[in-house]
């Protein structure tokens, strides 16, 4: 103690105002006092006093408008919604801590709405953040995609910086981002400058030593004045210094394989194979397992003294990312576009190296992330010594539940949801909701909280493997905390993580969700922030949410090129359980096409001579109904109708009409050939709805009984056509 504090004085006392968040679920709203009470994700009770100056405000996605709901917000407040309250707290009042809320953000008009579980949340959202690092980098589609201007380093705004820098894990980020947002709206632009990146990475940054069969990535090019450039092979970061590091390889080839995946473009396949090589060369400890985490950049040699030099400690050395990274980043992509035992193998070879090795439940409840080579704790390294990275703990239950799907094992689920279940009372913000960075892995005596490392900051990327790890853990396992565990950590990103001013993703928020915006960490653009965690957690959890979780239909698209894949596309979403998904109709070039197989997950491509744009239609085993926008073109929208529309399965309509309206469109066709069946109730519904439009509504294409039910409601004139689709 400090010796001019009095020993009988009391220290640290809260007898000062301070702000801060609250996240809970109404428990009741008392209008003579005006006050709501709230109970936090772990129990605690709240009450929260609104004044005339509180502000209500409906979540919004990017690329949105602010909604302001401050005189709708006392209506709103019923129990058991879940909100999130900024406040100002009084202490040390005649009632106790007082609590005076300054902005209610709400997530939905119902009580029990969540507009990130909307049909196509993510995938706009997953858009929105392409079109961000488009304007960025390229200014903006169609301008052409010339990596020769490409920067590192954005400002907070998207800004470049002064820095001449060109990395290649972050061009390979934006790759992947760029190539994901293709797959879940077809948008060319984002394709085209996908292949690009991926064209210019190979050519400038990939080094292929054939007498090896080996490929290896240079860290960088600096691009100079001159227009030439200096490439920097070994890493120049901290703790990496001087060596080559195996996540920063990893990392090089994930946007090739997401490529790929939609392409086939075969010389994307040469590159990562070779890369592979290098893994199981030079990187792979095939006597004590697993992959070891840097390797000299002369000799390639992982025990090489040069990697003790200058206070380093990379010699025979293995951690968390370079067994555990190759799973989420490439390979199971690679395995999905391919069907590939040998990746299957390398999969199945990480997640029981994991297993084997990273459990360390008698001295902490995290996993253990850094190792000697013969798997010997290393809690001396770097900065992060006997300390946690909460998302990789999050981040191992994601891709062993993921694995599971693949080569089940009761270990995979064992481990999965022991770190699902120890997380939110260690990792997570009971308080305020989200997931925290590095944790001092033990808590010393008489500490009841797990030390803060860095700050109570809150990273985007750790925020995506609690969402991603909870979301697959219901959808699989059905487990109601894990619901609510995904739902919390969802309603904090997309309430706090989302620059809906100036666009994009914030690397890290405070606690409380205000931006930290220091060093590095207030950019849009670094050596660790591009498009890839944010483009992942948006695919992903649109996978999860519709497939697994809301029984709704995914489009995914591909382009594949002229003899790719041997003609047999491969279009499984992600690791599934088995008959979970299925296809439910295809289109290639704009034309339905039948030739595929619905629970194998595969599409049977016609012979062509140029690329062919696939869309497919994803719905989980058995869904009664979906409706998908085929098309829209100047104001007119085609929306196609597939299996039984009545009025239980009228919402995933109207999410469609809504959609057509929110781009603009005045005239709708409702294309009803594969419509088996249309109920009474749902007529009715269509008739409400074409009464209280903006727009015009058709059906076309009706047969059968969903014809005689037009005809019976004497709506078949004002309706339905007999034409298809404009």
């Amino acid at each position: 103690m400090n010796p001019a504090i009095g020993l009988d004085e009391q220290v640290n006392q809260i007898t000062f105002t301070f702000s801060d968040l609250v996240a809970g679920y109404v428990t009741g709203y008392d209008p003579d006092t005006d006050t709501v009470g709230l109970r936090t994700s772990d129990g605690r009770p709240f009450a929260a006093r609104l004044t005339s100056t509180t502000v209500g405000e409906m979540l919004r996605n990017l690329g949105e408008a602010y909604v302001d709901a401050s005189a709708q917000m006392r209506g709103l407040l019923q129990p058991g919604r879940f909100i999130h309250v900024y406040g100002v707290f009084y202490p040390n009042e005649d009632n106790g801590t007082g609590f005076e809320a300054k902005h209610v953000l709400l997530f939905g008009k119902e009580a029990d709405e969540y507009r990130f579980e909307a049909l196509d949340w993510w995938q706009r959202q997953v858009r929105a953040i392409a079109d961000f690092y488009l304007q960025a980098e390229f200014g903006g589609a169609g301008n052409g995609y010339d990596y020769r201007g490409y920067r590192t380093d954005l400002s907070m705004l998207g800004t470049k910086t002064q820095s001449i820098r060109q990395e290649t894990d972050t061009i390979s980020r934006l790759i992947y981002g760029l190539s994901t947002a293709y797959l879940l709206s077809g948008g060319q632009a984002y394709l085209d400058a996908a292949v690009a990146g991926a064209n210019y990475l190979i050519e400038h940054f990939c080094a292929v030593d054939r007498s090896q069969h080996i490929a290896y990535w240079y860290h960088a090019v600096d691009v100079l004045p001159d227009g030439g450039e200096r490439k920097i092979l070994a890493s120049e970061f901290g703790d990496d210094y001087n060596a080559i590091p195996c996540y920063e390889q990893i990392y090089a080839v994930a946007g090739l394989t997401q490529v790929y995946r939609i392409t086939g473009e075969p010389r994307l396949r040469e590159i990562i194979d070779l890369t592979i090589n290098l893994f199981q060369k030079y990187f792979h400890d095939p006597d004590r397992g697993g992959y070891y985490s840097h390797i000299d950049p002369v000799t390639f040699d992982p025990r090489s003294p040069a990697l003790e030099a200058d206070g380093h400690t990379n010699a025979d050395r293995k951690n968390w990312n370079s067994v555990g990274d190759h799973i989420p980043a490439y390979l199971i992509n690679l395995y999905l576009a391919t069907g590939e035992q040998r990746y299957a193998d390398m999969l199945e070879d990480c997640c029981d190296t994991i297993v084997g090795h990273f459990p360390d439940y008698d001295a902490s409840p995290f996993v253990q992330e850094k190792f000697f080579g013969d798997w010997n704790k290393d809690q001396e390294y770097g900065q992060q010594r006997n300390r946690a990275i909460v998302g990789h703990n999050l981040k191992i239950a994601w891709n062993l539940m993921r694995m599971n799907s693949l080569r089940p094992k009761d270990e995979y689920v064992a481990l999965a949801t022991r770190i699902a279940d120890l997380m939110p009372s260690v990792g997570a913000d009971p308080q305020r909701g989200g997931w925290y960075d590095m944790v001092e892995r033990v808590t010393g005596p008489g500490e009841h909280f797990h030390r803060l490392v860095w700050h109570d900051r809150k990273a985007w990327w750790q925020q995506e493997q609690g969402i991603l790890a909870y979301l697959i853990l219901d959808g699989v396992l059905h487990r109601p905390e894990y619901a609510k565990q995904a739902r919390e950590g969802a309603a904090f990103y997309n309430g706090w993580m989302l620059d809906t001013g100036a666009g994009g993703i914030y690397f890290n928020v405070l606690a409380n969700g205000t931006p930290f915006e220091m060093g590095g960490e207030r950019s849009k653009g670094s050596h660790s922030m591009a498009m890839y965690h944010s483009a992942e957690l948006g695919y992903l959890a649109a996978v999860y949410g519709n497939l697994l979780r809301r029984e709704e239909p995914l489009n995914l698209w591909f382009h594949p090129q002229p003899g790719a894949f041997g003609a047999t596309l491969r279009v499984a979403p992600d690791l599934l359980p088995p008959g979970r998904a299925q296809i439910m109709q295809v289109w290639i070039n704009g034309h339905e096409h039948h030739d595929f197989d619905p629970d194998a997950l595969t599409v049977t491509l016609p012979h062509a001579d140029q690329p062919q744009t696939v869309r497919v239609r994803m719905s989980p085993a058995g869904l009664a109904f979906s409706a998908d926008l085929t098309g829209s073109d100047g104001g007119r929208a085609d929306i196609s109708l597939a299996g039984t529309l009545s009025l239980n399965t009228m919402p995933a309509l109207h999410a469609r009409l809504d959609e057509a309206r929110r781009i603009g469109c005045t005239a709708i066709t409702l294309d009803a050939a594969d419509l088996m069946h249309l109920d009474s109730a749902a007529v009715r519904d269509l008739a409400l709805t074409r009464q209280h439009a903006d727009y015009t509504l058709a059906v076309v294409n009706a047969t059968g009984q969903v014809a005689e039910q037009l005809r019976d409601s004497e709506l078949i004139q004002e309706l339905a056509t007999t034409g298809g689709p404009r």
